[in-house]
Formats: structure tokens, sequence, C-alpha cells
């Protein structure tokens, strides 16, 4: 099944492309401030109604940017009582619509980097059991690379967190972007990443880039698939995956091109 994320279009213009969506938090305008505001929620939820998209929700994270809401920052090695109440919010949303996973980022690293990945692996564990209470599944994301202080960009670390926490409610969202530019481009190595992850994916998002950093989002463009080099058809080594693959691109041209472009690659994985 084929999504897209709600920041490439509007739900009346994705309804003929794609079969899901992924509700972007941080730039879904329901929050005022640190505040959700009810009734903008109330909005989408039935608009999502309306279209009858399967759906997943990518939840508040860390991004250095001048256009990510300040409020929604969340930084899943250093949070308190407000980032673990934003991430609730959007695990009960997900319950609501029943949304097959809700997308976490991984944490920063700071002066001390095992003591940033503990602390995110205990956070993860305490978002893991919210998790478990209202039935929902997180899906925690690799990172990209070129921004040097991002925990599990490598497969490696990814899993050594997931089997930490040690929860059947915490696996892995596969980016195959970002595990792109953290393998510098290079298709065996991007093989390699897939593997490494296996069995723990549960969710996939697709976009390309040039596998280098670069002066545009340090490299992490979000192209449609086929506009830069990632090599797709390892996406046939995720073993049984049945769930959706995630358009992460910023426009419906894109999402249409990418959708096209990867069909055929795909048709193994059916």
């Amino acid at each position: 099944m084929f999504g897209a994320s709600s920041f490439a279009a509007f739900p009346a213009e994705l309804k003929d492309h794609v079969n899901s969506i992924e509700l972007y938090i941080p730039k879904l305008d329901i929050y005022e401030g640190k505040r959700l505001q009810t009734s903008r929620l109330e909005k989408v939820v039935d608009e999502l109604s309306v279209y009858g998209f399967a759906s997943t929700v990518h939840a508040p994270y860390f991004a250095d940017s001048s256009t990510y809401p300040e409020a929604l920052l969340v930084d899943t090695a250093s949070m308190g009582e407000r980032e673990f109440l934003l991430i609730e919010e959007s695990i009960a949303l997900a319950t609501r619509i029943e949304a097959s996973v809700v997308v976490l980022h991984p944490g920063r690293i700071g002066p001390d980097r095992q003591k940033s990945f503990s602390s995110m692996v205990e956070n993860l564990r305490d978002l893991a059991s919210t998790a478990e209470d209202y039935g929902v599944l997180l899906g925690l994301e690799n990172k990209e690379s070129t921004d040097p202080l991002n925990l599990c960009c490598e497969a490696e670390e990814l899993v050594r967190a997931i089997d930490a926490v040690g929860s059947d409610h915490l696996k892995a969202t596969f980016d195959i972007g970002h595990a792109n530019l953290a393998c510098g481009g290079d298709p065996e190595k991007l093989g390699g990443f897939v593997q490494a992850l296996g069995k723990h994916i549960v969710h996939v998002h697709l976009h390309d880039n040039s596998g280098q950093k670069t002066p545009v989002y340090d490299g992490d463009e979000h192209l449609a698939p086929g506009k830069g080099c990632v090599d797709y058809s390892v996406l046939n080594l995720i073993p049984d995956y049945r769930g959706i693959y995630n358009l992460e691109v910023f426009s419906l041209e894109d999402v249409r091109a990418g959708k096209e472009f990867l069909e055929n690659i795909l048709k193994n994985n059916e």
C-alpha cells in the first residue's frame, strides 16, 4: 500500500493517488503553542473519515529549523512532562483513527553519548508502555548521519535501542533516504542496512537524495524516488513486509512521480 505525508498535498488531492496518509503532527496546525486545539483536531479527523484513508501518525520530534514550531520540539533523549504529553497526544490520535504506526525520532547526542543513548532507551521504554496501554505500535525511525548529533543513524544502533526497550510495541520505521545518506549512496551498504534491521521493520519512508551532505537540508532533500541515487530494489530484502510505503515528499507531483517509479520495483514484494 502506498501512502503520502500530509504535507505533500490536501487529502482531497491525494485520494486518487494513495490509499494511506501520514498525519505529520508538527505542521498539521492542530496546536496553538503547546496546547492541542480540539476543534482543529476534529476537522482533521472528519476530513480523514470522508476519504477512507488508512493512516499513520508522525509524532513531534527535534528539528534545528526556523520553520519547525518551537513549542513542539521533542528530543527523546531528554524528555520532561510536556514532551511525554505531546507524544501521548499523538498516540491517542492514532488510536482514534486506527493508525497502524506512530513514527518517533531517536534522540540527540549530548556531552556523553552513552548517557544520551541510555536516557533515550528509558524514555522509549515509558513511551512503549503508553503505546501498549492505547494498543498502538511505535516505529523508531533511523536518522540521517549528515547531522552528527543524531542517534540511531546506523542500523545496528537502532536495533540496539529497540532490543534494549524490549517491547512488542516498539519496532522500526525504515527511512530509506536517511539510510542512503548513512551509507554514502552505496547500494551494497544500503542492502546491508536493510538486512540488519530485518524483522524489526514495520513501516517505510520513501524519498531520494544524492547520498552526500549538501547545503540543502544537509543532503536530506526528500526528493521524489527516482530523482537521486537510492537503490529501491533493496526494499525487496525486507522480510515478509506488508506495511505501508509512505512517500515522504513535498508535493503531489512528487507523490505521483515517486509512485510511478516505484511500482515496478516493488511488484516482487506483493
